[in-house]
């Protein structure tokens, strides 16, 4: 039997979209700057510490676009202790395959999916973004070969819990040029997330979107501990200052280059509860005040952050407030970050 696919149409590569929404000499000027500025916390030359705090997912271009904005205003008092690297997360992978994955598949929630739509929306919102603000962002790398329709604009990857043990992932990770973190997988087991590192870290020769490619290996590959799920299916969180020492450890064992790790303050470290990110940071920066290890090691912390507190059904309505992860609101996130600034 054939396989059973039907092809809809055939999408722009990469390339073909760079050149239809190319990005100006000043956005890219803009990216070169931010990159050799978070290169450098990795690599401790910076002791600045990384926020990376956005929405669960970028499903409003509008509203995401309020949210950065008031993030522009509120980096200007704390920059000089915190460098932000915005989520703009427009990949979302879906534990039992369905529902809303995002704006590269849907830039539109309520309507069908259109993914040649998306994947124009997604660049066009990401250049909004570095043009009005002057952020260059993060987003969760899900389909590794479409990495390059947002190469020239993003600063940061991460590669999720349910993506980390895949080959692709770690080999398009070695190759990408700036900071790549690898999550613990839902299991826990820190060995696969390590092994992951390592295997990013390390030059590698595979065959990427139809070219047999060559990469130099990501110095920057990274750790972000997230919590995880045990045999009852119960949340776990993995913050806490053994763990973090316990990944020391690990790092050490293993020789990893610019051992680094972000904590995630949502996902299974809050069992989802969103206004336990307030607590779950406050804990890390302790930690980091409690050892010199554990303050070489974190580098940084994530948080999922919106306009409005919550989250809603898609067909809700409500302006700013995620349809994905319950995310915390922006009052309560502009005074997280004052705050972080005061005690880093």
């Amino acid at each position: 039997m054939d396989i059973q696919m039907e092809f809809i149409r055939k999408l722009p590569t990469p390339e073909e979209l760079k050149a239809e929404f190319p990005i100006s000499p000043e956005i890219a000027a803009v990216k070169e700057a931010r990159d050799i500025e978070i290169a450098k916390i990795f690599t401790g030359e910076s002791d600045k510490f990384l926020l990376i705090i956005g929405p669960c997912s970028a499903d409003n271009e509008e509203a995401v676009l309020d949210y950065m904005n008031r993030l522009a205003k509120v980096y200007e008092k704390v920059k000089d202790k915190i460098l932000i690297i915005p989520r703009v997360y427009t990949n979302k992978p879906r534990t039992i395959g369905v529902g809303y994955k995002g704006m590269l598949h849907q830039p539109d929630p309520s309507k069908e999916e259109d993914m040649l739509a998306g994947i124009i929306a997604i660049r066009e919102m990401h250049t909004r973004v570095v043009r009005e603000t002057g952020f260059t962002c993060a987003e969760e790398m899900l389909y590794p070969e479409n990495h390059l329709y947002l190469s020239d604009l993003l600063s940061y990857v991460a590669v999720g819990a349910r993506s980390v043990e895949d080959q692709g992932h770690r080999l398009v990770a070695s190759g990408i040029g700036i900071p790549a973190g690898m999550k613990n997988p839902t299991s826990g087991d820190i060995s696969v997330m390590i092994n992951s590192i390592i295997a990013a870290q390390h030059p590698q020769r595979f065959q990427y979107r139809g070219y047999e490619v060559q990469t130099h290996g990501n110095p920057y590959a990274h750790a972000i501990l997230r919590g995880y799920v045990d045999k009852h299916g119960r949340s776990n969180p993995n913050y806490h200052y053994e763990d973090l020492i316990h990944l020391y450890e690990a790092c050490e064992e293993k020789k990893i280059v610019n051992p680094a790790l972000i904590v995630d303050c949502n996902h299974s470290n809050s069992g989802k509860k969103y206004l336990q990110q307030i607590r779950i940071a406050d804990d890390i920066l302790h930690s980091r005040k409690s050892s010199s290890e554990i303050r070489g090691l974190v580098k940084g912390i994530m948080i999922e952050s919106y306009l409005e507190d919550g989250a809603q059904n898609i067909g809700d309505g409500v302006y700013g407030k995620s349809i994905t992860d319950p995310c915390l609101g922006w009052a309560k996130s502009e005074e997280l970050i004052l705050n972080l600034a005061e005690k880093v």
